[in-house]
């Protein structure tokens, strides 16, 4: 879901708060603009002025690192004015409904609002309140946009394309919104994508989406060219889904002998924070011929900046007496 569309740019669109929804050429225009932010942020000058005047909240009501600070880098080195909200010191530890936080945030005016929420389609119904651009910086367990898409750009400037490539997905693919919006993504722009997991982390309806699932990580990881291991959150998890942490990282961790059933170029992914020793060996994680871990957190600042000027290049002057 993108929010109301609009005809005055590559990027039609009023919100970004999924993948599903995009065409390959709006995701292809994001990840080109995106392109072209990896080598400003790595000049000496890294500020822009195409922000300037504009305001940016990010508005997170669960605990980030990476997302967060890549937000705040983004919306600051286009030169816009970048407040991050502390929600557990806000209103709505008061009881303050993320309506009324909506129409408090829509009064001050703020041209963008990233948005992270434990529950999904918390994000859209914000979205539905305000005046402003929404980014959904993940909700629950529906997606996390700006994460696929920093993860697809990472896949294009080490593969050079995204289509045809065969794509495992490794892990918590129940409680994970980076898989489902890496789901949406990579089919759109025609790769193959592989769901490697225990059946207890498996939705039993998410093949419908488009994905083809292995039990066993052997067989999952033949020939595959992207291996993308995903985090147990076991925050979200409120029963067993695996016997112990030894068994689950024996049979489903990614180690050097797993790795080896893919492709001998195989590129190894983690959209972090990892936990190692339980989803992926700190050698195969630490390996910068086969991990682009790293990259990843650099190209989020790239790919966000991209999502800012897409949602702010065109849009209408707001209405001060709405």
């Amino acid at each position: 879901m993108t929010g109301k569309a609009k005809d005055t740019n590559s990027f039609p669109h009023s919100h970004l708060l999924g993948i599903e929804g995009l065409s390959a050429s709006e995701i292809t225009y994001l990840l080109d603009r995106a392109e072209t932010y990896v080598e400003q942020n790595r000049q000496a000058d890294k500020r822009k002025t195409l922000l300037r005047g504009r305001t940016i909240i990010n508005l997170f009501f669960e605990a980030s690192t990476r997302t967060i600070t890549s937000f705040e880098l983004a919306g600051k080195r286009l030169g816009g004015d970048v407040i991050n909200m502390a929600v557990s010191a806000s209103s709505m530890q008061k009881g303050e409904t993320i309506v009324d936080t909506a129409m408090t945030l829509n009064a001050m005016h703020p041209d963008v609002i990233a948005v992270r929420h434990s529950d999904s389609g918390a994000v859209k119904l914000l979205s539905e309140k305000v005046n402003c651009a929404v980014i959904n910086g993940g909700d629950g367990k529906h997606e996390h946009p700006t994460q696929a898409l920093l993860d697809a750009l990472t896949i294009r400037r080490r593969k050079g394309k995204l289509a045809g490539l065969q794509v495992a997905i490794c892990g918590d693919i129940a409680h994970s919104r980076v898989a489902r919006s890496n789901i949406h993504l990579l089919n759109t722009m025609g790769a193959t994508v592989r769901l490697i997991a225990p059946k207890t982390l498996i939705p039993t309806d998410i093949a419908k989406m488009g994905a083809e699932v292995f039990n066993d990580m052997n067989q999952g990881l033949q020939n595959c060219d992207i291996v993308m291991m995903l985090r147990l959150q076991t925050e979200r998890m409120h029963k067993n889904f695996f016997p112990s942490i030894r068994e689950y990282f024996h049979f489903f961790g990614l180690t050097y002998e797993k790795l080896a059933n893919a492709k001998p170029d195989a590129l190894v992914m983690h959209p972090g924070p990892m936990n190692r020793g339980v989803e992926i060996d700190s050698e195969v994680a630490d390996d910068i011929g086969r991990s682009a871990i790293r990259e990843q957190v650099e190209m989020g600042v790239a790919v966000r900046m991209a999502c800012l000027e897409a949602l702010t290049l065109n849009a209408p002057e707001q209405d001060l007496n709405a």
